[in-house]
């Protein structure tokens, strides 16, 4: 059965972005007579803000959406543990002590994700004490070589060579949260029984650490669909971190949000709104 979810972070409201992202994923599951999930990525620390996940399930019924199930990141800690010490027995995860700011200053090279870890941390025989703040990293060269040549396929831009290696030795386990994003995404969407992906063309990228991920931890494969992302007038995506105006904001001023919707889903955008890739 086709199954899509719409995973939102409870770190700051949803904005016209986050709204057009749900109906792509809502749509397109009901499209194919298939469900549609919420799933609430709660993991980020301190950022994480408990009562916004009910503004976002009163977002999502103002723009007339229905979805099948939730689910809830932070239940799912033991899920990512499990994960982790598996690679780690294979020996494909080791401890960094690094900060960003010594990772920007030692790196040579960029990638997707910004300045490339330079392997500061790779082979060294850290002290691990309790208290200690630690990342796990993914030796990349070694998973690479493990799983082997890989494909995935986008519903827009078809079959992709995974290219993981552009993303270099990338954290799994963070200093501050259980998991990072690639690992807590994957094994999710796993358990969830996505069977397609939907996700803004700022993730794209992304999808290639995942699909090595699956192959590493015997998962299924989803299919994928990055759709064009919301700009402001200077081509930037829109973001809680800039301020773009909330979906609660217009919920409260009375707008009508399944026009809205219907308005986002015929491309007919807010003023100096428009859909494409982003400039950063």
């Amino acid at each position: 059965m086709l199954r899509t979810r719409f995973a939102p972070s409870p770190n700051g409201p949803l904005h016209l972005g986050h709204a057009y992202a749900a109906i792509v994923a809502h749509d397109l599951a009901r499209a194919g007579g298939g469900e549609f999930l919420l799933r609430i990525e709660d993991i980020d620390g301190t950022r994480s803000r408990p009562e916004l996940a009910e503004a976002f399930r009163a977002d999502l019924t103002w723009l007339g959406l229905s979805w099948d199930g939730e689910a809830i990141q932070s239940h799912n800690l033991a899920r990512y543990e499990a994960a982790a010490d598996l690679l780690k027995s294979r020996g494909l995860l080791y401890p960094c002590t690094c900060t960003r700011a010594e990772v920007a200053a030692a790196a040579t090279e960029h990638g997707p994700d910004g300045p490339l870890y330079p392997g500061t941390c790779r082979g060294r025989d850290l002290p691990l004490t309790d208290g200690e703040p630690v990342a796990w990293r993914l030796d990349m060269a070694r998973a690479v070589a493990q799983a082997g040549p890989l494909i995935w396929h986008d519903e827009i831009s078809g079959e992709q060579a995974a290219r993981p290696d552009l993303f270099g030795d990338v954290v799994l386990l963070r200093k501050e949260a259980p998991a990072s994003y690639h690992l807590a995404a994957t094994l999710d969407d796993a358990a969830d029984g996505i069977t397609l992906v939907t996700r803004g063309m700022d993730l794209f990228a992304a999808t290639h650490v995942h699909r090595l991920l699956q192959a590493l931890l015997d998962l299924p494969v989803p299919r994928w669909h990055h759709h064009g992302l919301l700009l402001d007038e200077s081509g930037r995506k829109l973001a809680k971190r800039r301020g773009s105006p909330s979906l609660a904001d217009r919920r409260a001023s009375g707008e009508d949000g399944a026009a809205l919707a219907d308005q986002l889903r015929a491309a007919h955008f807010p003023a100096g709104i428009s859909v494409g890739e982003a400039l950063d």
